[in-house]
């Protein structure tokens, strides 16, 4: 009679735990999908606008690097507050110059080179930014979805601990168990009320920082079908590295480099400076033209210097260049890797979690027939509890890795190089 009426108790707790498993099917009107969020994040990032303003100002400088020197004008008086014939005026010489600085050596085209070539690289930022964004709101979106998943499933776990030491307070009460028996389930029961706190936690801040991502708050359900699906994976045709943001973005900056070496170049070649101007005699009345031609003299600074400088610089840009082909070529063959083999372990999920229900589920019944050791019971839950954790963690580690390699292999747009 006892083993009966333990029996039909593990019945009841089967029943309650499936119906826990079951979640409810939520409205899909309501549901916030990641191409929602992806737009919400593309208006409303900062990020954009620090892009947008580099823009802006790498093209004010390119039009202050197209203008001309200004030209000067300087007045002189000589001759005056002396002794003799030089006391006050009378002797007085008053010149008047307007100064011409002449530009040679290509400087002003040189300046220009570079400034163009900024602005390639702020317009290239643009888009990595806007890379950047998408990485960052798709994997708080799988952060988010996930801890959805890891809610559902602590809560379900607790309905279940809750339900074994229920089951486990019976037998003991029928003498069909030993009162250690109890105390096991109960810390069972204690450990999955700190997981769904912890798991309530985790689920509330992957929310916030969603939110904060996209501006919105986030207060209707994820995506869950988007969430579930997984693409195929395994060889697939070769991806390089030289149309990566990553690869454009060094490229850019040699580019950069290299126009500097042009303006190092055109400075050691020195300017004129022309003048002309009128001087008045005080003591005749009469009044004569003044001409007169300056030049830098390059004793000290020859300008060798900063060619060498600009020289080392380009040589340093140009060897960044092939070690971002090499990283990116690397974390691109990392992130495949990843999604494969993520993708892998969803796909071996679903039997997984199919034989670990069900060997907790005969694991319930033997132990309330009397038939298997708690021991056997609390394994088999605990199998259960990873295998669902383990399915999760499996489809997020393949979302992510899929936004990785999406950021990794993100091409470059075509207009990047277009003002070199």
């Amino acid at each position: 009679m006892q083993r009966l009426v333990a029996a039909l108790l593990a019945a009841a707790s089967c029943a309650g735990i499936a119906q826990a498993q079951t979640s409810p099917p939520v409205p899909a009107a309501d549901v916030l999908t990641l191409d929602e969020a992806l737009a919400n994040a593309g208006i409303s990032s900062p990020s954009n606008d620090v892009a947008t303003a580099g823009v802006q100002a790498a093209e004010a400088a390119r039009t202050v690097a197209g203008l001309r020197p200004n030209p000067s004008v300087s007045a002189t008086t000589e001759n005056i507050g002396g002794t003799g014939i030089y006391r006050g005026f009378n002797q007085a010489e008053s010149t008047v110059t307007f100064s011409m600085p002449l530009e040679l050596g290509g400087k002003r085209s040189a300046r220009v080179g570079v400034a163009e070539a900024r602005i390639g690289r702020a317009q290239l930022e643009t888009a990595i930014a806007r890379a950047d964004v998408r990485y960052r709101v798709t994997s708080a979106y799988i952060a988010a979805v996930a801890a959805d998943r890891r809610l559902i499933v602590a809560r379900d776990q607790l309905k279940i601990a809750n339900e074994a030491l229920r089951v486990a307070k019976d037998r003991v009460m029928v003498g069909e168990s030993s009162p250690i028996d109890e105390q096991r389930t109960s810390v069972a029961q204690i450990n999955a009320q700190a997981g769904l706190e912890q798991a309530e936690r985790a689920r509330q801040v992957a929310l916030d920082n969603l939110a904060l991502l996209t501006a919105q708050p986030v207060a209707g359900p994820l995506d869950e079908s988007w969430f579930d699906r997984v693409g195929t994976y395994g060889p697939t045709m070769e991806i390089r590295a030289e149309g990566t943001l990553a690869y454009a973005a060094a490229t850019a900056d040699f580019k950069v480099a290299d126009a500097n070496v042009r303006l190092a170049r055109s400075q050691r070649v020195p300017d004129l400076t022309l003048s002309a101007g009128a001087r008045r005699l005080s003591a005749s009345g009469d009044t004569a033209a003044v001409l007169g031609v300056s030049v830098p003299l390059p004793f000290f600074n020859t300008g060798r210097a900063a060619v060498s400088q600009a020289k080392s610089e380009r040589d340093q840009a140009e060897a960044r260049t092939r070690l971002a082909k090499l990283d990116a070529e690397q974390e691109i063959a990392n992130a495949r890797r990843d999604r494969d083999n993520a993708a892998a372990s969803v796909r071996a999920s679903g039997p997984a979690i199919a034989a670990a229900t069900e060997a907790a589920r005969i694991a319930r019944l033997g132990y309330g027939q009397g038939k298997f050791d708690q021991l056997v019971l609390l394994e088999a839950e605990r199998t259960l509890a990873q295998t669902r954790a383990a399915a999760i963690d499996a489809l997020a580690q393949y979302h992510d890795a899929e936004a990785r390699l999406a950021r990794l292999t993100a091409p470059a747009p075509a207009s990047s190089g277009e003002n070199q």
